[in-house]
């Protein structure tokens, strides 16, 4: 076992606040540099699953978390035309999988987060650049405008295009296009009123969920060739590949202006890492295994390593043992999953949206079988945070 005293956090996205918070509660002395010149991230919403709420209770967040659910009654998959190809509901999610699913706004978890951690441990606009990663017998250097720093543990929180993941291991291929781009927007719809949805249609979805701040969230995906962009604005885009779909789809068109509209097209990392370790550095989230979107684990995955991490503070071979297997497996869920509801053939559209509806109705609903023995993790350490105060008080 490593003694970890101090800890450097490269990335302040929800992985290296969530690991930070996290050494943090353990007594590591811990430092967020976070190259942006604050913490507002690029982005819109997330989607936790229990699994990452369970993540989040080991920092005593996770109830905060879970209040802010919106949530509460039907939802389910439809086609573009508004049939209902499976039905489920938050109350049966959470039977099937011991808590609620919870959509909020990133800079929301990110605010939640950045609260645990002490006055003056996030440093933004500061790049910071891994200069040695250290070994049993010598710390690890970090390199920033400010001069060199020696820590015991580097944390690579610095995404999908992780310069740590480069300089850890030079001879990977890195990520690599998924196929298709996504747009995502967040905004005000008053008076409409809708179901909790995700639309699968001919090499495009479409999803529209409510947040309890009352605001929505819709995001939309489809096959297109790395790079391109509307020759007009994005919004314009979305309309012409959705605007005849179902309601409140047009609705949702109708009331954003294009400087809403954020579109991305999705890299993920198609090899596996051979560790997310080395030296004395640790990858989390994007940065150790980048995935598509389609499970909606991304975020969440990030949360599991971050809290897993800090369990296996000073053993970082027990972490890569821990948590690459699982982020393989979900990675490759992921890929599978966007080849099944990015589909561009008529006749295996028509085979999908018929055996998806004929599973749901003798089962629990797809959406709900596709996330066995993903969103049931739980988390290796206890007792959780919460339950430390609890027990304090006594």
């Amino acid at each position: 076992m490593t003694r970890v005293e101090r800890a450097i956090v490269i990335g302040g996205g929800i992985g290296g606040l969530t690991a930070a918070v996290a050494l943090h509660q353990r007594g590591v002395r811990v430092t967020v540099l976070e190259r942006a010149g604050s913490l507002e991230p690029v982005g819109a919403a997330i989607s936790l699953a229990p699994n990452a709420l369970r993540g989040l209770d080991v920092i005593g967040l996770g109830d905060e978390i879970r209040a802010l659910s919106a949530w509460q009654g039907d939802g389910g998959l439809r086609a573009p035309r508004g049939r209902w190809l499976s039905r489920s509901s938050a109350a049966a999610a959470a039977e099937r999988f011991g808590g609620p699913l919870v959509l909020l706004h990133r800079a929301t978890l990110i605010g939640h987060l950045a609260a645990r951690l002490p006055s003056g441990a996030v440093r933004t606009a500061t790049a910071a650049r891994l200069l040695d990663p250290g070994a049993p017998d010598r710390p690890a250097r970090v390199g920033t405008s400010d001069g060199e720093r020696e820590t015991d543990l580097v944390v690579a929180a610095d995404g999908i295009h992780s310069a740590v993941r480069r300089a850890l291991f030079p001879d990977h291929p890195g990520p690599g296009y998924a196929g298709f781009t996504t747009w995502r927007v967040v905004i005000e719809l008053p008076g409409v009123e809708f179901a909790s949805h995700e639309t699968w249609g001919r090499g495009r979805i479409w999803g529209t969920h409510p947040l309890q701040d009352g605001r929505v969230y819709a995001y939309a995906a489809a096959v297109a060739p790395a790079g391109e962009r509307a020759p007009d604005d994005e919004r314009a885009a979305l309309l012409r590949l959705y605007g005849d779909w179902h309601a409140p789809i047009p609705d949702v068109l109708a009331a954003a202006r294009p400087e809403d509209v954020l579109r991305h097209d999705v890299h993920h990392i198609t090899e596996p890492l051979p560790a997310y370790h080395h030296g004395r550095v640790a990858l989390v989230g994007d940065a150790a295994h980048a995935m598509p979107p389609t499970l909606g684990q991304g975020g969440n995955q990030a949360i599991e390593d971050a809290v897993t991490l800090a369990h296996h503070t000073g053993d970082l071979p027990a972490y890569t043992a821990a948590r690459l297997p699982r982020t393989t497996a979900i990675a490759r869920q992921a890929v599978k999953v966007a080849r099944l509801n990015l589909m561009t053939g008529r006749v295996g559209i028509a085979v999908r949206d018929h055996a998806i509806a004929a599973l749901s109705k003798a089962g629990p609903a797809l959406f709900l079988r596709g996330f066995d023995g993903i969103a049931d993790w739980r988390p290796p350490q206890q007792p959780y945070a919460s339950q430390r105060t609890t027990a304090g008080k006594g």
